[in-house]
């Protein structure tokens, strides 16, 4: 409604203006070709404007019909450009929708329409490489590795091409000239790391993870874990036979990580062998009260050289007080009494931690303790058929792997700071009946401080 009102009141004034036009009082004289014209000056404004748009209506036709075939040619263009970008469009949902062989046949019609379109040839390119066409996609990279717009795309084809035929060294290779082009490539960087600690260069490792530059706290704080792994690692390499220096990296690692379990127990030791046996413990301490590992607890026993098994169960009685806080801390204080021959002590460190949920460890000792206090071997059978039902105590574990020691890396993805102390994943899928009683034989308990003479129970020494 408001537009036929605009549309009737704009055309009242149209007209107005127009009569008004052609009322203006006055004459025009137009002398032309021997003609003499004099109409009023309205009629002859009109007749100008009339004039000046035919030959604005003449002009456009000309230089429409003159451009008709430049036009024609652009709208051609357009079109093979939108059915290019539409090719290139099915390409890529064919190839995520895995169907390299549309795809291939897809990026090749886009690189007829669009023969300058990189994204075409890359395309095309990895289509070849799902196909298992190696030959060709190593062809398109190739000739993609010229133009620097896509060499770091062409050098990662590449690259996941020779891993996927199991050439670690070519890939490498790719892996350090997209690393040398483009130093942000976070792939090549991961790519030229993990070589760097397979191989073990950990200086290079670590100079690697000290240029990165990060800016959120969560990314700040895998860096500094990851330095810390890295020195560790270098301390545990240097701890016999530099052990000054392999002293420097596992105080820088606990610098980044204060409550490093690994490297604390490489300081310890390292402070153990040169006679420190005060720096040790106080480390140890430290460690244990933050973490609560057995490992620190075990070390902190033996962190006097030559003392005998009461000595050790003495210092340890220092670090744990009864009734023990947790499992590992009942354990650590068991075997030290099982050592020491103070059976009354053992039995009361694990009984809080002896009932249904007992696990292998406690089951263990509790069988060794029932066979040296009392001599049951009943009782002691017993304990040891519970140990291969009982669940599993935490250990050093990455990918399935369970190792007495922490390592630096998997041994069996080389993936760097993969070992967790964590309970590791059991490999069966249901219980194993208790075999009867009498079929379970009770093997010879070892004799954990070979200094020390069997005792009869109660006597320790």
């Amino acid at each position: 409604m408001i537009r036929l009102a605009s549309w009737i009141i704009g055309s009242l004034l149209v007209a107005a203006l127009a009569a008004w036009i052609i009322s203006l009082p006055g004459t025009l004289t137009l002398e032309f070709a021997g003609y003499r014209m004099q109409p009023r000056l309205g009629t002859a404004v009109v007749l100008l404007l009339i004039a000046a748009a035919l030959v604005i209506a003449i002009w456009a036709i000309i230089r429409r019909l003159i451009g008709a075939p430049g036009a024609m040619a652009r709208r051609r263009a357009a079109k093979r450009r939108e059915q290019g970008v539409e090719a290139l469009s099915d390409a890529v949902v064919a190839l995520q929708s895995g169907d390299p062989a549309r795809a291939r046949l897809m990026a090749r019609e886009a690189q007829a329409r669009l023969p300058e379109n990189s994204a075409a040839k890359l395309l095309e390119a990895r289509a070849d490489l799902a196909l298992g066409d190696m030959p060709a996609a190593r062809e398109h990279y190739r000739a993609l590795i010229a133009s620097e717009k896509t060499a770091i795309a062409a050098l990662t084809g590449l690259y996941d091409q020779a891993r996927a035929q199991n050439r670690p060294e070519a890939a490498l290779t790719f892996a350090r000239k997209a690393l040398a082009l483009a130093p942000d490539s976070s792939w090549a960087g991961e790519a030229v790391f993990e070589d760097l600690t397979q191989r073990g260069q950990w200086a290079e490792a670590v100079a690697m993870v000290n240029a990165e530059i990060v800016s959120t706290r969560e990314a700040k704080a895998k860096k500094r874990r990851k330095q810390a792994v890295i020195e560790t690692a270098r301390a545990r390499e240097n701890e016999i036979s530099q052990p000054n220096s392999a002293l420097d990296h596992a105080l820088t690692a606990l610098k980044l990580l204060p409550d490093f379990v690994p490297a604390a127990l490489i300081a310890a030791r390292i402070y153990i062998s040169r006679g420190e046996g005060r720096r040790a413990q106080s480390l140890l301490r430290r460690i244990w009260r933050a973490t609560g590992h057995p490992d620190v607890a075990a070390l902190y026993a033996h962190s006097q050289s030559g003392a005998s098994a009461v000595e050790r169960l003495k210092r340890l009685r220092e670090l744990i007080e009864l009734p023990a806080p947790h499992r590992a801390a009942a354990m650590a204080l068991a075997r030290a009494a099982i050592d020491a021959y103070d059976w009354p002590l053992a039995r009361q460190a694990l009984d809080p931690f002896a009932g249904a949920d007992a696990t292998q460890g406690v089951a263990t000792l509790m069988a060794e303790i029932e066979e040296g206090q009392s001599g049951d071997q009943g009782k002691a059978r017993e304990w040891l058929a519970r140990a291969v039902r009982a669940p599993r105590d935490p250990a050093w574990t990455a990918d399935g792997i369970v190792s007495d020691e922490w390592e630096p890396l998997s041994p069996i993805t080389g993936k760097l700071d993969a070992f967790e102390w964590k309970v590791p994943v059991s490999t069966t899928t249901r219980p194993t009946p208790l075999p009867p009683a009498e079929s379970v034989s009770l093997p010879q308990l070892p004799q954990t401080d070979p200094a020390l003479p069997l005792a009869p129970a109660g006597n320790p020494q």
